[in-house]
């Protein structure tokens, strides 16, 4: 019997040991992974500002739904502390409880102390991210008194970086960053041109203006010397009856005193007479001629004829001289000689606005400064005003075709295949100009219009002077020079510097309308593995890891084409690349474009993250993101949220205790 109830006691022991030990394991495991909850939780509300009330709110609260003392059978001592050293890149937790014995304390054994202790990180791979950002005009507009819409993108820009850069501190993952601001169109020229410079056309046809001229002759004459010729001798008469020579000598004797002599050889008799003519010559020189024809009279003989004249009525005989003669023309002839020089002048009249002027681009391409006869000139003018210009770096986008819907499948890739905007894999072919991008030339590219005229001829106006027209999808008289919005230069994959990050940022301005399918179509083209910027994106980084590639789509609004303003598909009123008819689906169009594109970027394993900055996130934009990555923002604070919660899973959050 006493051997008995000795064993009875050493078997309570043991039973009860075993109880009271197991409840301790599982209260032990329940109080770590609450802890272990607390500072994931803890960690992931870490924002710039470390590890704040905020986010030491969040553990504790973590910690607390996840470990209940009445359910663990605890006492409700149960404590959770979680901390930073390091401004919350890293967060410890301590949790501690009591947990009474059950049947051990018959024994002398009251409680467990029971503690857990935790470490919860981010830490990051090696990782690529475009950030493919709204600068359209609407970025400019106040978010509040002191801040734009722009301005808060800038400043989520650069917390981004800081939360990924602390992430990575002390570590040898790869972090790189491209960027593509995006409106109207994309400033990527420089890229290009530093890629390969044939990939930009160096020839394109654009909506323009093209002088026209009048031409007027003017002839120049130099003297080239005088000739002379004659005497011609014509027109010889002889007079054979006797012709009356002088009267009015009364006496006989004056009249006999004064007879001419009878001469054997011509006197000129009379004035000359002269006329000029003009003529070529056989050199192709003009010959004035100057004729001068004198009359010349022989005479062969002489008498004075007496005649019976009256004087108050009184008879008187008085005399007359009268003579034979012969008479002849002497013609003689000055030629001046002058050497014509005729020389066609052009006067600039008016500006023609066609279609398709083909300009070359193969300098401007260069980003030198060139000059375009578009300039306003005054009528008359002997050549138009140059306009001088340098590229700016935006783009006119690859031929496509006007069709209504576009659609993306990993076996056929894009449909249509006509559709080379919407490639964003192949490289041009050098030798054709429809597979390359070209300038947008905002200097030489006008709209076109009719001028409506009354019955003068004159232009119409409204009642605030302006100009009345009409458009025109053919040849115009009347055109301006639209709106060409150009964004920041886009920039490529690479590793940079906070600083070099914040100046990226603050480089960043607010311009044009949303053309979201250019921007996605050139994100996927700096990230594909598979495209022309490959070498980069491919080049594997030092530690030998995977890399995880991102593309960080914001906008702030939606779809938004204008007709009217210059883009990446030109001016689609008159040049009619996306529609039909210029305006027609415009929008719907360009959304199809931008829905194919972020298929075919997400096919090659590229996360896409969305954030609907100030407007509701759509259908289109829902579709568009990755499963999980989709964020609306109303403020400054929730995009910065929105941001922040992206580099959190661009990295990644895990506990390393």
């Amino acid at each position: 019997m006493p051997i008995a109830a000795v064993g009875a006691v050493v078997a309570s022991i043991i039973v009860g040991s075993a109880v009271d030990l197991s409840r301790a394991y599982r209260v032990k495991n329940q109080l770590q992974a609450a802890c272990d909850a607390g500072v994931l939780a803890g960690r992931r509300t870490v924002l710039t500002n470390g590890f704040d009330k905020p986010a030491k709110d969040a553990a504790e609260d973590y910690f607390e739904t996840n470990f209940a003392s009445s359910n663990n059978e605890t006492r409700s001592t149960a404590t959770f502390v979680a901390s930073s050293d390091d401004n919350g890149n890293t967060v410890k937790g301590v949790a501690k409880t009591v947990l009474d014995t059950a049947i051990m304390r018959l024994f002398g054994f009251n409680n467990f102390a029971l503690e857990a202790t935790c470490t919860s990180s981010m830490g990051v791979g090696n990782s690529d991210v475009v950030m493919v950002l709204d600068n359209t005009g609407s970025m400019g507009s106040n978010l509040s008194y002191s801040e734009t819409r722009l301005e808060a993108l800038q400043g989520a820009m650069k917390n981004f970086y800081t939360t990924l850069s602390n992430a990575t501190n002390g570590t040898s993952a790869r972090i790189r960053y491209g960027f593509v601001p995006y409106s109207t169109s994309v400033n990527v020229g420089r890229m290009l041109y530093d890629l390969n410079p044939d990939y930009i056309a160096d020839k394109f046809y654009y909506s323009s203006r093209k002088a026209v001229y009048t031409t007027e002759t003017n002839t120049t004459e130099t003297a080239a010397g005088t000739t002379y010729g004659g005497p011609d001798y014509i027109n010889y008469q002889t007079v054979g009856s006797w012709q009356d020579y002088q009267s009015g000598y009364y006496p006989q004797s004056s009249c006999e005193n004064n007879k001419i002599p009878v001469t054997s050889t011509y006197a000129d008799y009379g004035s000359s007479s002269t006329s000029t003519s003009t003529s070529t010559n056989g050199s192709g020189q003009k010959v004035n001629t100057t004729t001068t024809t004198q009359r010349q009279v022989q005479i062969t003989g002489v008498r004075c004829t007496g005649y019976t004249a009256y004087y108050y009525g009184w008879p008187y005989t008085a005399y007359k001289m009268q003579v034979t003669y012969k008479s002849r023309d002497k013609v003689t002839y000055k030629n001046d000689l002058f050497n014509i020089t005729t020389t066609e002048t052009k006067k600039f009249d008016h500006f023609d606005y066609k279609p398709a002027v083909e300009y070359d681009t193969s300098t401007y391409k260069t980003f030198t400064s060139v000059s375009a006869p578009t300039g306003d000139t005054p009528k008359g003018a002997a050549t138009v005003t140059p306009v001088y210009s340098t590229w700016n770096g935006c783009i006119h986008e690859r031929k496509t075709v006007a069709q209504s819907s576009f659609s993306y499948s990993s076996v056929y890739g894009i449909s249509p295949t006509g559709a080379r905007d919407l490639d964003i894999d192949s490289a041009p072919d050098v030798y054709d100009e429809d597979t390359k991008w070209a300038p947008m030339w905002p200097e030489v590219v006008y709209t076109r219009e009719v001028i409506e005229r009354d019955s003068w001829g004159q232009p119409k106006t409204d009642k605030w002077g302006r100009v009345i027209a009409k458009d025109t999808y053919g040849t115009g008289d009347y055109g301006t020079r639209p709106s060409s919005p150009c964004p920041a230069a886009a920039q490529g994959l690479k590793e940079m510097t906070q600083s070099q990050f914040n100046t990226y940022a603050n480089s960043l301005s607010a311009t044009g309308n949303t053309y979201l399918d250019i921007g996605m179509i050139w994100g996927g083209r700096l990230l594909s593995p598979d495209g022309i910027f490959s070498s980069t994106v491919n080049s594997p980084p030092a530690n030998g890891g995977e890399v995880s590639r991102h593309i960080v789509f914001m906008t702030d609004g939606v779809m938004e084409p204008n007709k009217s303003v210059n883009q990446a598909w030109g001016l689609e009123w008159w040049d009619r690349k996306v529609t039909s008819d210029g305006s027609s689906g415009d929008t719907a169009r360009h959304t199809s474009r931008f829905l194919a594109s972020c298929e075919a970027i997400k096919d090659k394993g590229i996360r896409i993250w969305v954030i609907a900055f100030t407007s509701g996130l759509s259908d289109d934009l829902k579709a568009c993101a990755s499963d999980n990555s989709s964020f609306t923002a109303a403020d400054s604070s929730q995009l910065n949220a929105a941001f922040q919660e992206i580099a959190k899973q661009v990295g990644e959050l895990r506990i390393t205790q």
